[in-house]
C-alpha cells in the first residue's frame, strides 16, 4: 500500500507502544475474556497508567492533551489485531468528550482525571427497547424535583455496561417537547434505584460487556446535568460524527487485516497439487479486496485529516461509516470463504472478525439511517438552488 502521510514519527512511536501493550496485556487473555463476557478491571488501570485512555483530554483534566490521531491509533491497532473486548473508544472518545465539551468545570474535575487513569469507567446510554436510532423517541425521563432529577426508564445495548462506574444518560427532561426535551445527565452506578441488568449474550464482540440498565426513581442532583436542559439532542448530533469515524476506523483496519490473513492462508493451503492462491478465482478475489481496501483507506485518511482540522462534516462521517461497514461485511465474508472450513473455526481470526463485523452496520446508526442523512442532505442542497 502507498505510504500514509497523516502520522508523525511521534505518532508511529506511540503505535509501537500500543502494539506492545496489546501483545503483553490483551492477547494472552482475550480468549478467556470472551468466555467471561467482559475484560478484566485491571486492564483498564494498566491502560490508564500507560496513557492509552482519554488521549485527547487536556492535561489540566488528567489527559494527554494530544490530537485525535493518537486516539485513532489506539483504535487502529486494537482493530488490526482483532481484539474487540476493551471498550476503550466508547470511554475515551465518546463519553469523555461529552463531559469536556458540555460539562460543568466541577464535573470535568471530578470525572475526567479518573477516567484517564482507568479508575472510573464511563458508558453512554442512548438506545432503549423502543428507541434506537431515533433519539427523539426516548422514553426514559428525568423529572425535576427541587434540587434533584428523578429518573425512570430503561436502556439496552450499553457498551461497558457491567464495568461502568457512571453513565452519560440521554433522557427526557420535558417528555412533551420531542427532540427539544432531551437532556444529558451523568448518573453514578452507585445511585439507589440504578440497576444493571444481565450481560447480554451477543453474536459477536463476546469479550465486550454489553448490558441492559434500569432506572427506578433514581435521584441525582441537578448539578449532574451535562450542558443545558433540552440541548441533549443537539449535543448528541454534534458528537456522533466522531463516533461514526471511530467505527469507520475499525471497519477499515479489519478489511486490511483480513486481506493479510487471507493472503497468508491461501499461499500456504494446499489444494489439487498447488495452493489455493494458485487459482485464478483466488487471485481475482484478492485483487478486488486490495483495490477496495485502498480506496477505503484513502477516503478514511482524508476524513481523519478533516476531523483533526475540525472540518469533518456529519455527512462525510456518515458516508465513511456506511461504506466501510458494508465493505467490511462483504470482504470478510469473501475472506472466510477462501479459508474454507477453517474459516468457520473460532480459533482463526477471520471467524471472529467476520462475526464482529455484522454489528458495525447497526451500531452508531444503521446503514439505512446513514442513507437517509446523506439523501436528505443531497436533496436539501438541490432545493436551495
Amino acid at each position: 500500500m502507498f505510504k500514509r502521510t497523516l502520522f508523525s514519527a511521534e505518532h508511529e512511536f506511540f503505535r509501537t507502544t500500543v502494539d506492545r501493550f496489546i501483545e503483553e496485556h490483551i492477547a494472552p487473555h482475550h480468549a478467556q475474556w470472551e468466555k467471561d463476557g467482559q475484560v478484566s478491571r485491571a486492564l483498564w488501570t494498566t491502560a490508564g497508567e500507560l496513557g492509552f485512555l482519554c488521549t485527547t483530554i487536556p492535561e489540566e483534566y488528567g489527559g494527554a492533551g494530544a490530537d485525535f490521531l493518537y486516539a485513532a491509533l489506539v483504535q487502529e491497532q486494537m482493530s488490526w489485531h482483532n481484539y474487540s473486548g476493551p471498550g476503550f473508544a466508547v470511554h475515551s472518545d465518546i463519553v469523555a468528550p461529552y463531559l469536556l465539551e458540555y460539562g460543568s468545570d466541577a464535573l470535568k474535575k471530578e470525572w475526567l482525571p479518573r477516567m484517564a487513569t482507568g479508575e472510573m469507567i464511563g458508558a453512554i446510554g442512548m438506545s432503549e427497547p423502543s428507541a434506537g436510532s431515533d433519539v427523539k423517541e426516548l422514553r426514559t425521563t428525568a423529572i425535576r424535583d427541587g434540587d434533584d432529577y428523578v429518573i425512570n426508564g430503561q436502556k439496552v445495548f450499553i457498551t461497558n455496561g457491567q464495568l461502568c462506574d457512571f453513565i452519560v444518560l440521554a433522557c427526557k427532561t420535558d417528555p412533551a417537547a420531542g427532540a427539544r426535551g432531551v437532556s444529558l445527565i451523568l448518573v453514578e452506578a452507585s445511585r439507589e434505584g440504578f440497576t444493571k441488568g444481565r450481560n447480554l449474550e451477543k453474536v459477536g464482540y463476546k469479550a465486550q460487556d454489553t448490558s441492559e440498565m434500569f432506572f427506578q426513581d433514581v435521584r441525582v442532583p441537578v448539578t449532574n446535568l451535562i450542558g443545558e436542559e433540552g440541548r441533549g439532542f443537539a449535543q448528541l448530533m454534534d458528537q456522533l460524527p466522531q463516533e461514526r469515524l471511530l467505527q469507520a476506523i475499525r471497519s477499515t483496519c479489519s478489511v486490511e487485516a483480513a486481506l493479510e490473513w487471507t493472503i497468508d492462508y491461501t499461499c500456504e493451503r494446499k489444494a489439487f497439487g498447488g495452493t489455493v492462491a494458485d487459482f485464478q478465482n483466488t487471485r481475482f478475489k484478492l485483487a478486488e479486496i486490495k483495490s477496495r481496501a485502498t480506496m477505503l483507506r484513502v477516503f478514511l485518511d482524508r476524513c481523519l485529516e478533516l476531523h483533526v482540522a475540525g472540518e469533518l462534516s456529519a455527512i462525510d462521517a456518515a458516508m465513511a461509516k456506511m461504506l466501510s461497514s458494508e465493505i467490511q461485511s462483504e470482504v470478510l465474508d469473501t475472506c472466510l470463504q477462501l479459508h474454507g472450513g477453517y474459516g468457520y473455526m473460532w480459533e482463526y481470526p477471520i471467524a471472529r472478525a467476520w462475526t464482529d463485523a455484522r454489528m458495525m452496520r447497526i451500531a452508531g446508526g444503521t446503514g439505512e439511517i446513514m442513507r437517509e442523512l446523506i439523501g436528505r442532505d443531497l436533496l436539501s442542497k438541490r432545493l436551495r438552488k
